[in-house]
């Protein structure tokens, strides 16, 4: 990790008329750190997402993001056009649901390519190669490069997604729930191939989820939230180990004694 961050999100809030989606979060990200965020249905993890990549307009507030030529900017003084060639480059998002983020209709290498097409490759020959070697390195057969999503398996599928948003070298990556719905077996696969690439690549990334045990295993520091507003946060293995809020005291008690 460098002495800069690489993200700095400062007093965000997202109101929905009187109703708080999240409010005055306030952190700085890390080249090469992974924050998990946590909480219940409903407490505003997914808001502050949404916020944070550029899916959703906040309230008030602001995130910064340190560019590759090296200055700071902020992503809602961006225009459409920047934001959208920064999140086809630079950024990455993981869905719960791959349906979300692949193209169904179209095969598995193709959904690989387009990211390359979007920086500017054009050679058809290096991005079937690069997508066949990023079909091997998320553990899906070569041979299947030609097959459209929809004959792919639930594990299949977010793999392929996983592929498709680290073809282009990104430097973060958010992810929404992403072993959300697959079998124990299938998520454990997924999840010790996400942590491997991550450490790999050196990637930044942000996690939302609703497991403790996610959280654990992948990121490095913590966030709790509750009615919107984070109530915790620290090293990932202190706040679950040592939990210093009631609130979050509760949450590990109730979800990793189970």
């Amino acid at each position: 990790m460098t002495d800069i961050p690489l993200l700095k999100v400062n007093d965000l809030s997202k109101f929905y008329g009187k109703r708080i989606g999240c409010r005055n979060v306030s952190f700085e990200l890390w080249p090469g750190e992974v924050l998990a965020i946590v909480g219940e249905s409903g407490s505003g993890k997914t808001t502050l997402l949404n916020c944070i990549s550029t899916r959703l307009m906040p309230t008030t507030g602001s995130v910064e993001y340190h560019m590759r030529d090296g200055s700071y900017r902020d992503l809602y003084h961006m225009n459409e056009a920047e934001r959208r060639f920064l999140m086809r480059t630079d950024w990455g998002f993981v869905h719960q649901n791959p349906a979300d983020g692949l193209r169904m209709t179209v095969s598995a290498g193709a959904n690989v390519g387009e990211r390359l097409m979007a920086i500017g490759d054009r050679h058809y020959g290096n991005i079937r190669s690069t997508a066949i070697n990023w079909l091997e390195r998320v553990e899906i057969d070569a041979d299947r490069i030609d097959d459209e999503p929809r004959a792919f398996s639930g594990g299949m599928r977010q793999r392929l997604q996983i592929a498709r948003n680290l073809v282009t070298g990104p430097r973060l990556v958010f992810m929404d729930e992403p072993t959300g719905g697959l079998d124990v077996s299938v998520q454990a696969r997924l999840l010790d191939l996400v942590r491997s690439l991550v450490n790999d690549l050196g990637l930044s990334a942000i996690i939302v989820t609703h497991d403790l045990a996610v959280a654990r295993l992948l990121s490095h520091r913590m966030m709790v939230m509750k009615d919107g507003a984070v109530v915790e946060q620290g090293l990932t293995d202190r706040v679950l180990d040592d939990p210093r809020e009631p609130y979050t005291q509760l949450l590990v008690s109730s979800i990793l004694q189970v």
